[in-house]
């Protein structure tokens, strides 16, 4: 697995050296160069992780990974790119991974979740970044990557990998900021809202980089 680690991100590494990756500005939470001006937590769909990796490499960003065998392929490939990570997810291990994040957030560090993984449904949203984000005090930073040209793997999530030498657009939508200790039933309520913004700033890439569905 080690070995698999240190492949995986040299691919992600060669891969992203090729693109033409474009920072579209947004109203805060990230700066251009993938690094986080200001404590938050980065909400991104699944499918779109693998650009993001790459664009916000060595970032030192704590991200959630599952528990799951593939999980752990992605945290030590994202280790080597320079994140953190923490284990867990909404449906397996989560509330031990809530709880290993929430004094990170609180002492302002950033976080990276992928609020419909591991497993879907596809882009929708689970409560949990919600809940962090409640606790924590965080705004909540929509962000997404789209490509000129991608691949899209049969998975649950239709993973996307842009291909070499593609226009890689990031971009970053209006911080969410989630009122603190909110019940369940209002935290549901939340999860249509930080869907509809990752539609829209997704789109706004797909546009930008005139990806194709």
């Amino acid at each position: 697995m080690g070995l698999a680690g240190g492949a995986g991100a040299a691919l992600v590494w060669m891969l992203g050296r090729s693109w033409r990756v474009e920072w579209v500005e947004g109203e805060g939470g990230s700066a251009p160069g993938g690094q986080p001006d200001r404590p938050c937590i980065m909400a991104f769909w699944h499918a779109r992780m693998l650009p993001l990796a790459y664009a916000y490499r060595g970032s030192g960003c704590r991200v959630l990974v599952s528990r799951h065998h593939d999980g752990e392929l992605i945290a030590r490939v994202i280790h080597r790119l320079g994140f953190l990570t923490a284990r867990g997810s909404s449906t397996r291990g989560g509330e031990e991974a809530m709880r290993e994040l929430l004094p990170w957030a609180r002492e302002g560090g950033c976080l990276g979740l992928t609020p419909d993984g591991p497993r879907g449904p596809a882009e929708r949203v689970k409560p949990g970044v919600l809940y962090l984000a409640s606790r924590s005090g965080l705004p909540i930073v929509p962000v997404t990557a789209a490509a000129s040209s991608t691949w899209v793997l049969r998975s649950w999530d239709r993973f996307r990998v842009p291909r070499p030498f593609a226009r890689v657009v990031v971009a970053h939508g209006a911080p969410l900021r989630v009122p603190p200790d909110l019940g369940r039933e209002a935290l549901e309520g939340w999860c249509g809202r930080l869907e509809a913004a990752l539609a829209a700033v997704t789109e706004r890439a797909a546009r930008r980089a005139g990806e194709r569905p």
